[in-house]
């Protein structure tokens, strides 16, 4: 009896191996691994003082070695402990300084084979500051802008578990955030637990996100406690002498006065939470002077686990020093308890106080919608104060002067928030000597940037605007065939700009344009990173739902696509939400642009003889509190709409089109296979598919599950798994972050899948997150891809 139990058990764990298996990476075609193994072409910032850029190499791809390394999830954020940072997955592997003035470039001396975190300039632009991985963490290296001399600031003491470790302050100073001197061993966990790890609520409405990465137990605050305490210590780069700062504890951020004098810290304090991140635990904000001594107590803030869905939290919030003041705080407080349901006048109230910190706060003025932010201009008093309607989508910008409230602030902006087409652009900032952020200003007129939408696509721009007279004059605009964006001025008679330009066969660069005679000379010379794939073809197409929304996406066809042929078609996509279906049809992008292949991104299905219209619109259009009722029947109206216009092209062969998208795109794909039968397959990938494990609401849904339960179960793909007959194709990150998309959601459906005898194929990624990022995984996707879609679509 024994022996016949154990052999049926053995040849139960065999079938279960054949159906559940930790399988050797894949490998996708060697044209695909060339690509993909192909650097990113270099970034460029410019300086503060916008004489000189920097241009920024990274590698392309962590290993998977490196993801696998031991890693912490606390408290809603990822710490390696053997560098004693936030996980890190993107490095910098050199620094190029050029001059604008005459083009020399100047590298940046680093060890070789440096590994850096994102460089930071200095506030007068002539130095670099940066975290260098080492093999114990991450030092802090600053780099001479004009020479290319680089030194280490300190040893591998950088804490940056919440925050980047370091910050720049005024007189060429750094604040560093370091690890605790003999801080000991991190605690350790018991064997033998002293009892169970207990909650309790009583009368407390907390209508939290699903948080990913929370703590669990009083043994992960202890850790999350250990990891995150730093010590603050100033650092003079030129003599490299530092001084402590204040005392060790949890700091988000340290911001000084523009007088230098003072420092405004935000300090995370216990206990912590076991249902929101660390940067929604009790803080307190606080005013210190320049030896840590504290000045003032701004304010001491509980938990942020009771906000109201679509509202903010109590008390003082967005606080910040004001520029062109010494020292004068401005901030903002709600009105209506923070919730967006209750019926008030005002909602907000923008607040201010000075140094010594001594008198009351003062109000400037009330705010009828949510405050949605502020732009100082350079002339003092002046700003560009927003306001967001939140049911409506809606923004309002005015002018005001906060030292002389009898001026009535003055209407700028007005619209959806979400129209792209009447968006005037975004206000060009300057930095001052000591840091400051304010609106570049000549007189009245001040400049905006922005992205040009238009029924063509996508063509940036360059205005000047009169915040007196409302006229506007038109500096600069990309001109059709192309895409070119503004990037900064050069010098103060702002007839000379520096642009990005790129076209659909010239990868991007960067140009010194004059604005007058419209001639231009370039600063880079980056070449096509794959050229054998130069000749792609590329179009945008337009094309209308049954209801009447226009749409569109980009079409691509392999370069040696012949007139006529029907290809097997892949259609990847996204979900958004709009108010208005005039909006929710407006053109999103350019198709002048240059095509990059990276990661494990659709277009590769390009290199397999597959057509692919990206970005295909599937806008959920209605009340923003009930256009989920319509989800389903919309996404296949549009799905419908955009097969019928490419079959009517003569490109694609209707019979063969396969469906994905990427964690809502996921969702979407689950939900049209499931409710259409117009595919041949679907590939889904970080997902959610069962609304009821996100109860508090999704994306942009304002309902709960209690409140609308028959809308979680009708969206939900979980629920019909048995109407799911065509082959789908789920991959998900063993270690997703994302609110949400927990990777429990995938082992489920799939589960539901196999229970009603579907074709469904789950792929787990070790070490991965709600993106993937090691190499060995990038690759590994790409090859599954092709062969489900090769599978079940082309070869249908």
């Amino acid at each position: 009896m024994r022996k016949n139990f154990l052999s049926v058990f053995f040849i139960l764990v065999l079938l279960a191996g054949l159906t559940l298996s930790q399988e050797p990476y894949k490998l996708p075609p060697k044209e695909v691994i060339d690509i993909v193994d192909t650097p990113p072409l270099p970034r460029a910032s410019m300086n503060p003082t916008g004489d000189l850029m920097l241009l920024s190499e990274s590698e392309s791809m962590p290993s998977i070695a490196y993801m696998s390394q031991p890693l912490l999830r606390l408290a809603g954020t990822r710490i390696t402990p053997n560098y004693n940072s936030r996980q890190q997955t993107f490095f910098t592997t050199s620094l190029t300084i050029k001059s604008i003035k005459d083009g020399k470039e100047t590298r940046i001396a680093l060890p070789e084979e440096a590994k850096l975190g994102f460089p930071d300039w200095s506030l007068d632009g002539k130095w670099l500051a940066f975290p260098l991985l080492k093999d114990t963490g991450f030092e802090l290296w600053i780099a001479d802008a004009t020479t290319g001399e680089a030194k280490a600031l300190t040893g591998p003491i950088l804490n940056a578990t919440v925050n980047s470790g370091f910050s720049w302050l005024p007189d060429n100073k750094i604040l560093v955030y370091a690890i605790l001197e003999n801080r000991g061993d991190p605690p350790k966990k018991s064997e033998v637990p002293i009892g169970p790890n207990i909650q309790e609520t009583s009368g407390r409405f907390a209508t939290v996100w699903t948080y990913q990465d929370l703590l669990q137990t009083h043994h992960d605050a202890k850790l999350f406690k250990y990891y995150a305490t730093s010590q603050m210590y100033e650092i003079d780069i030129i003599s490299g002498n530092s001084r402590k700062i204040g005392e060790p504890g949890v700091y988000l951020f340290t911001d000084a006065s523009p007088d230098g004098k003072l420092l405004l810290v935000y300090r995370v304090k216990e206990p912590f939470s076991f249902s929101v991140p660390y940067y929604s635990f009790p803080h307190s904000e606080e005013i210190w002077d320049r030896d840590g001594n504290l000045v003032n107590l701004f304010a001491d803030l509980p938990v942020e686990d009771e906000v109201p869905m679509g509202g903010v939290p109590k008390g003082p919030r967005s606080v910040g020093w004001r520029p062109l003041k010494p020292a004068t705080l401005v901030w903002v407080e709600a009105m209506d308890d923070g919730d967006p349901e209750k019926e008030v006048p005002y909602r907000d109230k923008l607040m201010t106080q000075s140094a010594p910190f001594t008198a009351d706060p003062k109000e400037i003025m009330k705010i009828k919608e949510r405050y949605g932010g502020i732009s100082w201009l350079q002339q003092e008093g002046l700003a560009l104060l927003s306001e967001r309607y939140w049911k409506k989508r809606w923004r309002t910008t005015y002018l005001v002067n906060v030292d002389d409230t009898s001026q009535a602030p003055k209407k700028i902006i007005d619209m959806d928030s979400q129209d792209r087409y009447n968006d005037p652009g975004r206000p060009i900032s300057t930095t001052t000597p000591n840091g400051e952020r304010v609106i570049l200003q000549d007189k009245d007129w001040i400049y905006l940037s922005g992205s040009g939408a238009s029924p063509k696509g996508d063509m940036p721009f360059l205005d000047k605007f009169n915040i007196k007279t409302m006229e506007k004059k038109r500096l600069f605009q990309c001109s059709e065939g192309s895409y070119e964006s503004f990037i900064d001025f050069i010098g103060k008679s702002r007839n000379q700009i520096i642009t990005r330009y790129e076209s659909k066969t010239e990868p991007p660069n960067y140009y010194l344009y004059n604005t007058k005679n419209k001639k231009k000379q370039a600063l880079t010379s980056f070449e096509d990173p794959a050229p054998q794939l130069t000749g792609l073809k590329k179009q945008l197409i337009k094309y209308t739902r049954e209801d009447g929304v226009e749409l569109s996406g980009t079409l691509y066809l392999p370069r040696d696509h012949k007139e006529g042929e029907r290809l097997p078609c892949v259609i990847w996509a996204y979900p958004r939400e709009y108010q208005d279906p005039r909006v929710a049809g407006q053109i999103r992008g350019s198709a002048h642009r240059f095509t990059f292949f990276r990661g494990t991104s659709q277009l590769f299905f390009l290199t397999q003889g597959y057509a692919l219209l990206d970005g295909a619109q599937m806008p959920v259009v209605g009340d923003p509190k009930t256009m989920n009722d319509t989800f389903v029947k919309q996404i296949v109206s549009s799905l419908k709409a955009a097969i019928d216009k490419l079959d009517s092209m003569g490109v694609i062969d209707p019979k063969r089109v396969g469906v994905g998208g990427h964690s809502y795109g996921a969702f979407m794909t689950a939900n049209l296979l499931a409710h259409c039968d117009y595919l041949a397959a679907g590939i889904a990938r970080s997902g959610a598919y069962n609304r009821t494990l996100t109860p508090f609401g999704f994306q942009s849904e304002r309902r709960t599950l209690w409140e609308a339960p028959e809308i979680y179960f009708k969206v939900s793909p979980f629920m019909h798994a048995h109407k799911i007959n065509e082959p789908i194709l789920l991959i998900h990150g063993e270690a997703d972050n994302n609110s949400g998309t927990f990777p429990i959601q995938s082992r489920r459906i799939y589960h539901a899948l196999k229970g009603h005898g579907a074709t469904a194929r789950l792929v787990m990624l070790p070490n991965e997150s709600h993106g993937y990022r090691a190499r060995e995984s990038v690759l590994h996707v790409l090859a599954e891809m092709f062969e489900w879609f090769d599978e079940y679509v082309k070869n249908k």
